[in-house]
């Protein structure tokens, strides 16, 4: 039984948030996502950095592609540099704690296709949801650039026999059901059809078990389809060398409908890994004991019929903890840790 966080946390010293999360998330630590230090920080921005052959600039409104002419926008750059630099700092902390020497496992985390698609606007406006070639286009430069950020992450942590890279998707329940928004905010985009979603999610996964990398994908949004999720990562590894390692879900077990709850019993039973939300992401109001959080993790589990010491899951909060105060922040990975811990006695 492992503990973990989604992605985020609050603050803007990021040698900190590092320190923090090796420490108190040892046996899978994840690359902090440090969205107070500004739009390039973010979890599009964060994207749209390691993002193959498209550039992007940043306007009052958000990030916009400007097409693929090699001249990335200011912001872009700095979103490069930064990460560059974030990653130079976890690798040296990283060694400075022998964690990685023996093995052990790292995260990291990208925006998905489908919520970059959400996010993002095309070079003449409205979101790149819009366009059908546009979709295509983004989901394929995002495969390629998590090829290379997996294996920058790998050339920095030599020493980690197991990488996942969680696909951040939030936006795709909305993206399903024709919810989005378009720019002048009086219509909504058309609803994307399955096999298209399903598709661009095997490419960028594909990608990622191609390089030797673990895929999960995270939504806390109620209503994600978990079965199209689990179907694609099925068919991303189908043919690979790398096919028969673990793929993961990550979920806010509050969010769950009863379907969800048969899909993650399935996964669990198939060896897939399932990541349970079930610390509050935000500061709650009355006291939380990782006695109470270990309860309720295995009061799901009785519920779908599993055993907590014959499945793989892992005990995250809620969702990131980028609003969350930074006492909390701690806390909380405190709480998934001690959790698991129990539950794995």
């Amino acid at each position: 039984m492992l503990a973990t966080g989604i992605g985020s946390l609050p603050g803007e010293d990021f040698a900190e948030a590092v320190r923090v999360v090796l420490g108190e998330l040892p046996d899978l630590p994840h690359l902090p996502e440090l969205a107070a230090r500004g739009a390039i920080a973010g979890m599009v921005g964060r994207t749209l950095a390691v993002l193959a052959d498209l550039d992007a600039d940043l306007q009052p409104a958000g990030w916009r592609l400007t097409g693929s002419t090699g001249s990335p926008g200011v912001d872009q750059r700095r979103a490069r540099s930064l990460l560059g630099q974030d990653l130079d700092t976890l690798e040296e902390l990283a060694d400075g704690t022998g964690q990685f020497r023996a093995g052990g496992a790292f995260k990291i985390q990208v925006t998905g296709p489908w919520t970059l698609a959400a996010s993002v606007e095309r070079p003449r406006g409205d979101r790149l949801l819009a366009d059908h070639g546009a979709r295509r286009e983004l989901a394929q430069a995002l495969a390629e650039g998590v090829r290379h950020h997996l294996n920058d992450v790998r050339r920095r942590l030599p020493g980690a026999a197991r990488l996942i890279v969680q696909l951040d998707e939030p936006a795709l329940a909305a993206v399903l059901a024709g919810r989005v928004p378009t720019a002048s905010g009086f219509g909504r985009h058309r609803s994307i059809h399955p096999p298209e979603a399903s598709q661009a999610l095997e490419w960028v996964l594909g990608a990622i078990v191609e390089e030797g990398g673990e895929p999960w994908v995270h939504s806390c949004a109620p209503g994600t389809p978990l079965g199209l999720l689990r179907g694609a990562m099925r068919e991303a590894g189908t043919g690979s060398a790398a096919a028969s390692g673990a793929r993961g879900l990550a979920v806010d077990l509050s969010q769950l409908s009863a379907g969800d709850h048969d899909q993650l019993a399935e996964a669990l039973e198939a060896g897939e890994t399932v990541a349970l939300g079930v610390v509050p992401s935000l500061d709650p109001d009355a006291p939380l004991s990782d006695k109470q959080v270990t309860e309720r993790v295995l009061r799901w589990l009785d519920m779908v019929g599993l055993d907590p010491h014959e499945v793989s899951l892992a005990i995250t909060p809620t969702c990131g903890l980028a609003g969350a105060g930074e006492a909390w922040s701690r806390r909380a990975m405190a709480l998934a840790r001690t959790s698991a811990t129990s539950l794995s006695d």
